[in-house]
């Protein structure tokens, strides 16, 4: 029998560096600011970051082979001065559910569907870059981007969302247009209809 894992890239390497990314902002927002808006429609800081926790949490469900559908959106169980430790929880319960490289191959429910575990990372790691941005964005803060995390989800921007339809059932707005000499981070937000 051959391993299929050989073949596919190990995209859980981005994932946790997306991951880090995410929780070194979260504690780097101002606990007096964290009823901002931000570039996420409908979300405050506080919401947002509610929203990332839970879609931490969702990923370690999912790499056990949990079903996500009817799963929180916001965690709102979590105090803001608790909110660094329920994320580094989160993060470790999430690295061991897919600690085991078999999953990238695995078939997991995502709540828009299946997908095989290497390019759910992907996904994963995207959403958590943007919402990282989002956050940032809003108070002013310049996170150190990986290049390598960048480039997985730019490649793979296309085939996970085609530039139309947006709107709708499609959570995004449309496409910004950046110039020719726009940082990656920038490209990859304004993909997904945010203005860098």
């Amino acid at each position: 029998m051959t391993n299929n894992t050989t073949h596919l890239t190990d995209t859980r390497t981005a994932l946790w560096k997306a991951v880090g990314l995410a929780g070194t902002t979260l504690a780097a927002l101002p606990a007096e600011q964290l009823d901002r808006p931000t570039p996420c429609p409908d979300y405050t800081l506080r919401q947002l970051s509610g929203h990332l926790l839970a879609g931490l949490r969702k990923v370690a469900l999912i790499g056990r082979g949990g079903d996500p559908l009817g799963f929180p959106v916001i965690a709102d169980d979590v105090t803001d001065a608790d909110r660094a430790a329920a994320w580094e929880s989160a993060a470790r319960e999430a690295e061991d559910a897919w600690s085991d490289p078999g999953i990238l191959s695995r078939p997991l429910r995502l709540p828009f569907g299946t997908l095989p575990g290497a390019a759910a990372a992907t996904v994963f790691t995207t959403e958590f870059t943007l919402h990282t941005w989002d956050l940032a964005k809003a108070v002013g803060l310049r996170p150190a981007w990986d290049p390598e995390v960048l480039a997985g989800s730019l490649a793979a921007m296309g085939r996970a969302l085609p530039a139309e339809p947006r709107g709708g059932r499609v959570p995004f707005g449309a496409v910004v247009e950046t110039g020719a000499d726009a940082e990656d981070i920038d490209r990859l937000v304004s993909w997904y209809g945010r203005k860098p």
